[in-house]
């Protein structure tokens, strides 16, 4: 019973002293111990198995006993310790509380006095101070008040003066008093209350209005609406009054610079009314004789009676040129029938040269209200199109169609007068995109003329393909149009004549360039089998002469610098025209038009020489190869296709001098449209010998390596051809000497035969190996097992071994196979 009340207790305790992972953590980590009694998961079994280990080990057992009961007498004594040093810890801690308290009371004491002492010292500055802030406001208010009825008296005695003044129209002296009297009385407008004040004020802008009233009165006596008569010279009394109008309402300002502009104006709106002669488009050199004049007249009589701020001679300039746009709008609108060209030309250039002069002389201060746009040069244009510009267009054109006077320099392109007067002229530019519109047409069918008559440009090889002189004309108008239809307008009219350009652009395109390209014709004769295995002279096919030739690189170089002058144009016309316009600025279609006339030329020349050879392909694929006795030099129908090459190609190259990516596109063309061609006869060369087929493989080298040498052929200069053209030439050809390789292999074994087929030829079918076939003579019925043997190898590569025994398969055993073999390689070196 006790050993189960022991075992009870102990479970107890063990329950008591178990602790959770986190305390167990805590614990290790403030005290690490290596002790096993110290572990949590501590068992006493294999902790006593730990100390006797074995049964001798039991011999040692007291001591063991005793070490254990050492350690828990210690643990015990540091137990009592810990315990007893706990007992007093609580009273410390009040008594520590305590004396806390104490200080906390004797600080806050201590507080409260340095405070009381702060109350007790401000409240004596303030009695200190009391009489000192007193006689500070005194002295303010003194001060303030005195200022005030200095100011009151000066306004007083001021508004007296000003009134005396006003009476007795002495302006000079009202002037500098008025600007007094205003800033004085700015310093009462917080006393408006009073009335003595407010009566002061009042007095003031009486006197101000009697003033306007007055000086008005003044200059409509001595500047009358009606009369004709005016001052000998200038006026002081008016000098002064001017200065007085400065300083009152802005309305009298304006109401004096408009009454004066007006009756200066009056005799010109007499002498130039729409019923005078001189009011017409002709005359309108006379209208701006008749300002400048004026303006020498005025600034001799009252070109000191007016403040130089004012801009008095600008003012007046700018009414007239308002007047001069009204009244000729009015009078065009009116006789629009009787609008020439060459009358609406003159008038806009003597009107811009007008509008050139203005800025030349002011600022243009009044259009702007007295902000000055900074006047900048334009930029420097990279483009070729802007190169040389004449410095006026509008002045070139009405120089040709009549005798005018030498044209000035152009406005600047920030003019701030211009189109003051010449938009009135805008409504009618109808009449010049009408009149460039028949220029144009009648340009068009002079080139087709002058085409005809001439004939096609002379061969030239020295210098290469010329561009058709009618071109170059025809794009300097086009330029000269551009610039002067945009002096006279960026706005709809730009849009009206780009849309003539594009008109004539096409109509370049389809007549001189497209229209003059020579026509392929069909000839029946051409080399016959007999006359290219004699190779005969005389009996060539049907073909583009020289000149035609010449005629067609012509076309070509014109074509492409149309092209590139087209795009210029484009973004020429982009610059002149108003911003909001630029999206309808479109020469895309017409520059197609002419990437179209380059690639008819490019076909035309490929053609051309394509058709030249397909006689001698027809004389080959008609030849009897399997009666071919020996391989020697190159066939003769080789010789006639290089000697067509030869003939064509260095005119070409040296035509298209100026452009060599075209005389590149045409050899990728040809050598695109010539090799399949090859191929093609090559299938028709049926059947075929050993020593035929080892011919037709020399001769397809030799085309291979002609073909090769294309761009530079008949040069003195041996330039690289391109790796673009070279990649076609060696992947055609190399395909038409592989599929000859497979025609030479003997046809037996079976299994060797296709394999070899299908590793020569990478772009192996039934349907080429059938034409192989043929070419070899083999019957139907040997064709049928060989492509039934070829359907089940193709889904596969060949293995190892078969791969080994068609590479075997190249070299042939038999003797008389190897000698001619042999005999194919010397004649291959030897033309190499």
């Amino acid at each position: 019973m006790m050993e189960e009340e022991e075992l009870e207790f102990v479970e107890e305790l063990e329950a008591v002293l178990q602790l959770t992972p986190e305390v167990q953590l805590a614990i290790e980590q403030v005290f690490p111990s290596q002790d096993p009694l110290d572990r949590a998961d501590f068992n006493a079994v294999e902790y006593i198995n730990t100390l006797f280990p074995t049964e001798q080990s039991l011999a040692n057992i007291d001591e063991v006993v005793n070490k254990i009961r050492l350690k828990i007498r210690r643990l015990d004594d540091n137990i009592r310790t810990v315990v007893r040093g706990q007992t007093n810890v609580g009273q410390d801690g009040r008594q520590a509380l305590e004396e806390a308290q104490k200080a906390i009371q004797q600080l806050f004491g201590k507080i409260k006095d340095i405070k009381d002492k702060a109350e007790k010292s401000e409240q004596m500055v303030k009695e200190i101070t009391r009489d000192i802030k007193q006689l500070d406001h005194a002295k303010r208010h003194l001060t303030t008040s005195i200022t005030t009825l200095n100011h009151l008296h000066m306004l007083a005695g001021g508004v007296d003066s000003l009134e005396a003044m006003t009476r007795r129209r002495q302006y000079g002296e009202v002037a500098n008093l008025l600007q007094g009297v205003m800033n004085v009385l700015e310093h009462f407008h917080k006393y408006m209350g009073i009335p003595q004040i407010r009566q002061l004020s009042e007095r003031v802008k009486a006197a101000q209005t009697e003033l306007g009233q007055q000086i008005l009165a003044d200059f409509e006596e001595a500047f009358p609406s009606q009369g004709t008569k005016r001052p000998g010279g200038p006026s002081n009394v008016l000098r002064d009054a001017c200065l007085v109008a400065n300083i009152l309402d802005p309305r009298i300002k304006q109401e004096i610079i408009k009454k004066f502009i007006k009756q200066h104006l009056s005799e010109y709106l007499v002498l130039f009314q729409e019923n005078q002669d001189v009011a017409w488009l002709d005359k309108i050199d006379r209208r701006y004789a008749w300002i400048k004049r004026q303006l020498v007249d005025y600034e001799e009589k009252y070109g000191r009676m007016f403040p130089r701020e004012w801009y008095m001679t600008e003012r007046i300039a700018v009414e007239f040129c308002h007047v001069t746009r009204t009244e000729l709008a009015k009078i065009m609108r009116t006789r629009a029938k009787e609008i020439e060209v060459k009358l609406l030309l003159f008038a806009i250039q003597r009107t811009t040269n007008f509008e050139g002069f203005l800025a030349k002389r002011f600022s243009g201060c009044t259009l702007t209200d007295g902000t000055l746009k900074k006047l900048e040069s334009p930029p420097a244009s990279t483009n070729p199109f802007l190169e040389d510009e004449p410095a006026s267009e509008v002045e070139e054109l009405a120089t040709e169609k009549g005798d005018l006077d030498q044209p000035k320099k152009p406005k600047a392109p920030d003019n701030p007068f211009h189109g003051i007067v010449s938009k009135c002229f805008e409504p009618h530019l109808y009449v010049y995109i009408e009149s460039q519109d028949k220029n144009l047409g009648e340009l068009i069918d002079r080139f087709v003329a002058d085409f005809k008559a001439q004939g096609p440009p002379k061969p030239n090889t020295d210098e290469g393909g010329a561009v058709l002189p009618s071109c170059a004309d025809l794009f300097v108008y086009y330029k000269k149009c551009m610039v002067q239809c945009s002096q006279l307008s960026t706005g709809e009219p730009m849009i009206a004549l780009t849309t003539i350009f594009q008109k004539y652009l096409r109509e370049y395109a389809w007549k001189i360039l497209s229209g003059n390209l020579p026509k392929t014709t069909t000839s029946s004769g051409g080399l016959t089998i007999s006359s290219l295995l004699k190779e005969k002279e005389g009996s060539e096919v049907a073909k583009f002469t020289l000149e035609e030739l010449c005629l067609i690189c012509s076309i070509l170089s014109t074509a492409e610098y149309c092209l590139a002058t087209t795009q210029q144009l484009e973004e020429k016309l982009k610059e002149k025209v108003d911003v909001s316009l630029i999206e309808r600025i479109n020469l895309t279609g017409e520059m197609d038009t002419f990437s179209t006339v380059i690639s008819s030329s490019i076909q035309l020349l490929v053609q051309d020489l394509d058709a030249a050879c397909d006689p001698a392909l027809t004389a080959m694929s008609k030849m009897q190869w399997q009666n071919v006795e020996h391989v020697g030099d190159q066939s003769p129908y080789v010789t006639s296709v290089i000697l067509h090459i030869k003939q064509n190609v260095p005119i070409i190259r040296d035509n298209l001098a100026s452009t060599r990516k075209y005389f590149t596109q045409f050899c990728i063309k040809f050598a695109n449209s010539f090799i399949p061609k090859f191929i093609t006869h090559l299938f028709k060369c049926k059947p075929i010998s050993m020593v035929g087929a080892e011919q037709l493989l020399l001769d397809t080298h030799s085309l291979k390596m002609v073909l090769l040498d294309l761009p530079s052929i008949g040069s003195q200069v041996v330039r690289k051809a391109p790796a673009s053209y070279t990649k076609i030439v060696v992947k055609g050809m190399t395909r038409a000497e592989m599929i000859l390789k497979v025609v030479m292999a003997p046809h037996e074994p079976l299994v060797v035969f296709v394999d070899n087929y299908i590793k020569l030829l990478t772009d192996c079918n039934t349907e080429t190996f059938q034409k192989i076939l043929d070419m070899k003579g083999l019957k139907r019925s040997e064709q049928s097992s060989m492509l039934e043997l070829l359907r089940q190898r193709l889904p596969t590569p060949p293995s190892g071994t078969e791969a080994s025994s068609s590479l075997s398969l190249m070299a042939p055993t038999p003797e008389q196979e190897s000698s001619r073999i042999r005999k194919l390689e010397k004649l291959i070196k030897k033309r190499l």
